[in-house]
């Protein structure tokens, strides 16, 4: 059954095929929960809370066509979350080695594969340094690969505020990478 086939069945009120549409959702949810908040558990759990989510509201969802955008801005809405949280935890930090190896091992067609740990450690350092509106923008398009169209879907930020954003954030891990050269 193809993805888009499970998400019909769910939306017209059979959740028998809930757990295959989890299965195949879950690394693309955790691949960018992951990579915003770069650490482990908070991407598990924020994966977790989203197919809560989905399961809650699925049969809401316009089209079987809008489903992976609409998963990507709960999963988004939720690392926003994760992040507000975390600025009123300053005694957080991110356990780096972790978030080094499993960026290595993030599974396949749905992340950019990192080249090395160094690789993988630069990028951490890099994007946690931006805001967090900057880090999202950046990790859709420069790393999942999202059209602007597909981010301000997934966002509802405007295209001129992706453009802006994208570009600062560039403009800052350019200015950073500089430093490492």
């Amino acid at each position: 059954m193809t993805e888009i086939q499970l998400i019909e069945e769910c939306r017209a009120g059979n959740l028998t095929h809930f757990g295959e549409l989890v299965r195949l959702t879950t690394p693309v949810a955790y691949a960018v929960a992951f990579r915003m908040t770069g650490d482990d558990d908070e991407a598990k759990d924020i994966v977790q809370d989203t197919m809560v989510t989905i399961w809650q509201k699925i049969k809401k969802i316009r089209s079987s066509e809008a489903f992976r955008t609409w998963m990507y801005r709960i999963v988004v809405n939720k690392c926003y979350d994760c992040l507000r949280l975390r600025k009123k935890n300053p005694e957080y930090k991110a356990n780096e080695p972790e978030w080094n190896r499993l960026s290595q091992i993030i599974p396949g067609n749905y992340s950019a594969p990192l080249e090395n740990e160094e690789t993988a450690e630069i990028l951490n350092i890099m994007t946690n340094s931006l805001s967090a509106t900057q880090k999202v923008v950046f990790i859709l398009s420069e790393i999942e690969e999202k059209t602007h169209d597909e981010i301000s879907e997934i966002t509802g930020f405007s295209k001129t505020s992706i453009k802006a954003n994208l570009y600062h954030a560039r403009k800052s891990i350019l200015e950073m990478a500089e430093k490492y050269l």
